[in-house]
């Protein structure tokens, strides 16, 4: 369960999109803000941050196409297309103009809602993702240096690779989540037991798996997307976050390549900002939000 700043569950519903079908949850009132959450997670993700916004904005947070509680369709999972859902799914709800926040996955497909919907988006937030096409795929590659900086991305050629882990994965889905979530973090114990019984539920209900898997699969399409994209730098505001001990200040170095108008901060913590620094990413997010809107 989620709650807004009072203490009131968010609203929940579905809405038939680009397609698909995305299950979404929504709270408070004022401006939009969508949030977009990363791999492996859900839109549960954000709650924390959900009741620091809800005094001054109407929050909606989707599951991405399918993850969550999302339909889990057969193809898609390019971040173009993903994006595409998060337009029409704004639309529907009556949202005109909204400011954008990833994280991880989330970020990148954020991104390409910006650039895709420019008319409609009004800020970015890019917050500990890396980008395909621009390096992503440099981490894969067992180096030294990939190793001592724990940027050693080995799950992306094994997820890429048909088939095997799905076959590997199976029934094991609570100890893949539980090491990812926790491997990334400088604060594990930040990984809560409602939060890993959350995504593992999700992500082994039928086709979880496979269709996290799908969006790592997609990822030399992304890279063609993004270098096409970032022909033509955004021309809204962008706030790139990181976490020291993971991505740190290359959310910001990336940017700078995608965009004019970026500003960066990097915290004390790991992969996952939202649920490691709520606190901290609130007190940066916030004023940022209220300068861009």
């Amino acid at each position: 369960m989620m709650f807004d700043h009072d203490g009131t569950p968010v609203r929940t519903g579905r809405a038939a999109v680009n397609g698909t079908s995305l299950h979404y949850r929504t709270a408070g009132s004022g401006p939009a803000v969508v949030l977009l959450h990363g791999v492996p997670k859900t839109g549960y993700h954000w709650r924390h941050l959900v009741p620091k916004l809800t005094p001054h904005y109407t929050v909606v947070v989707p599951d991405l196409r399918g993850l969550g509680d999302s339909a889990r369709p057969s193809d898609g999972y390019d971040s173009a297309t993903m994006s595409d859902d998060i337009a029409e799914l704004m639309n529907r709800l009556g949202h005109e103009t909204y400011a954008v926040a990833g994280e991880d996955w989330g970020a990148v497909i954020g991104y390409q809602l910006a650039a895709r919907h420019r008319d409609h988006v009004t800020a970015l937030v890019f917050a500990e993702a890396l980008f395909p096409g621009f390096g992503f795929e440099d981490h894969t590659a067992l180096t030294p240096e990939n190793v001592s900086s724990g940027m050693h991305l080995w799950h992306l050629g094994f997820y890429f690779q048909p088939d095997i882990p799905e076959m590997l994965i199976a029934g094991h889905e609570r100890e893949l989540i539980t090491y990812m979530i926790k491997y990334e973090r400088s604060h594990p114990d930040t990984a809560t037991p409602d939060a890993v019984d959350e995504y593992v539920r999700c992500y082994s209900m039928p086709g979880g798996i496979r269709a996290m898997l799908s969006i790592y699969r997609a990822m030399l399409v992304d890279a063609e997307q993004n270098r096409q994209t970032a022909q033509k730098k955004l021309d809204i505001p962008v706030l790139a976050l990181g976490g020291s001990a993971f991505i740190g200040d290359r959310n910001e170095s990336q940017m700078r390549l995608m965009a004019h108008d970026v500003t960066g901060h990097t915290f004390d913590a790991g992969h996952d900002l939202a649920e490691e620094v709520p606190d901290e990413m609130a007190d940066v997010l916030l004023p940022f939000l209220a300068t861009h809107q």
